[in-house]
């Protein structure tokens, strides 16, 4: 079974990413390198351990979550279905199992607000992973003043917790947020989306989705 330490060793996938996130810099958007293909990675894989899930499917999930973004190095339009067709060629030449892989590039290919819809437990797993990774360390733009609303919100955000309860019931977002950068109005104008996403993709892992912004429950 091909390892997500391999995945994420393999010098061709690493370019890959520096690569896509290069063009993301020049489009203005926040960070999409390896702090956030390793942090949705490691939450995704979190995420299915916690509940019980196979190591395979753990393995898998963590796979998914490096290689998620890697469609944007085609473009950032349609960046989640690019991305899968990439991830099919590099798994198979890297012998992966076809079963891993139809599992891999169907999460990758469902991991964007959209199209993508949580059409197993690798998705579900990833986008709840994906779209929980707001933070301040994101915003590349180091002036304020010039803050689009997307930095505004990742900026405002000062701490950001992912956790599913003991209970295997609930999973909660939990953000601290500094209204100095950014209200709670502006993260729902542009992660609404997301956060209706982030409910079916619980719902298929049978929890209830949480989110809570600065000690008040939200959803």
């Amino acid at each position: 079974m091909l390892t997500y330490e391999e995945v994420k060793n393999n010098p061709a996938i690493r370019t890959y990413i520096e690569r896509a996130d290069e063009s993301l810099v020049t489009l203005g958007f926040t960070e999409h390198s390896f702090a956030h293909v390793t942090k949705v990675a490691e939450t995704a894989g979190y995420i299915l351990e916690t509940l019980g899930y196979s190591a395979r499917e753990v393995e898998m999930v963590k796979i998914a979550g490096w290689l998620h973004d890697i469609g944007n190095l085609v473009n950032r339009v349609d960046h989640s279905q690019s991305g899968a067709v990439m991830a099919f060629r590099l798994l198979d030449n890297l012998n992966c199992d076809p079963e891993d892989i139809a599992t891999i590039v169907t999460a990758i290919g469902n991991h964007d607000e959209g199209t993508g819809v949580p059409v197993n437990a690798v998705a579900a797993a990833l986008i709840l992973a994906d779209k929980s990774d707001v933070r301040r360390s994101r915003v590349r733009n180091e002036d304020t003043l010039n803050f689009d609303i997307h930095d505004r919100v990742n900026y405002s955000v000062t701490k950001s917790v992912l956790k599913v309860n003991e209970e295997h019931s609930l999973i909660k977002l939990k953000l601290s947020v500094d209204t100095k950068y950014g209200s709670v109005m502006d993260y729902f104008e542009i992660f609404m989306q997301r956060m209706i996403l982030c409910r079916k993709a619980a719902e298929k892992l049978g929890l209830q989705f949480k989110l809570i912004i600065n000690e008040q429950q939200l959803i």
